[in-house]
């Protein structure tokens, strides 16, 4: 999917999408994800990609000495501004994961969300990340996936989906595995440190790793 495209796609839901998303995936499973978050420490300065309306920034923000987030769509960067307002260490910003401008070794963490699953490049993601993070820098990764989902979950869960969002993207994937997603980060030149598949209601992975 191209830049433009991608960003169209997302822009259309950027005023509802909090709601629609505790709709499709459930708050029980979100509410874990931030617990999680939070528990992250000295995160120092921080880069997000696929920020979206600023859902999770929030809790990287707490333990961070300062934070970038991105997002492709100005309508949801719109949104994150009005939602990240009264955090002071937080600087919103348009950019494409994929291919920023930012100087090499320039972060000390770099954080995405339901990111992976939904681009066309997750490899060029992550070597994007590599470049732009420190030696020893921290990447974490959050990914809902139906990987050890029973079908009839599967299915409500999509039909939820469709109901808000519509057809996903051509090359959205909704069932990757831990193995896949391990594969994927060593792949880019990083160690992973934490693995972990959530499971409330919907599962996502949670992965942290560590620039070689």
């Amino acid at each position: 999917m191209k830049e433009q495209s991608r960003e169209e796609y997302w822009t259309r839901f950027a005023r509802s999408y909090d709601r629609d998303g505790e709709y499709v995936v459930g708050k029980p499973i979100l509410e874990a994800i931030e617990k999680r978050l939070l528990e992250e420490r000295c995160l120092g300065d921080v880069i997000e990609f696929g920020c979206g309306t600023g859902y999770f920034t929030k809790a990287i923000a707490r333990n961070a000495e300062h934070v970038i987030a991105t997002d492709l769509s100005d309508e949801m960067l719109k949104v994150a501004r009005m939602q990240l307002r009264e955090f002071q260490n937080v600087t919103i910003q348009k950019a494409d994961g994929t291919n920023t401008s930012f100087p090499t070794e320039r972060f000390d963490s770099l954080f995405m969300a339901n990111l992976i699953h939904v681009i066309d490049s997750p490899s060029q993601c992550l070597r994007e990340s590599h470049r732009i993070l420190r030696d020893e820098g921290s990447l974490i990764v959050v990914d809902f996936t139906g990987y050890r989902m029973s079908c009839f979950d599967k299915v409500k869960l999509g039909f939820r989906y469709l109901r808000k969002w519509g057809v996903p993207p051509r090359h959205a994937r909704n069932d990757i595995s831990p193995h896949e997603l391990v594969l994927l980060v060593e792949s880019a030149e990083f160690s992973v440190e934490d693995l972990q598949l959530i499971e409330n209601g919907s599962n996502a992975l949670y992965l942290k790793g560590k620039k070689k």
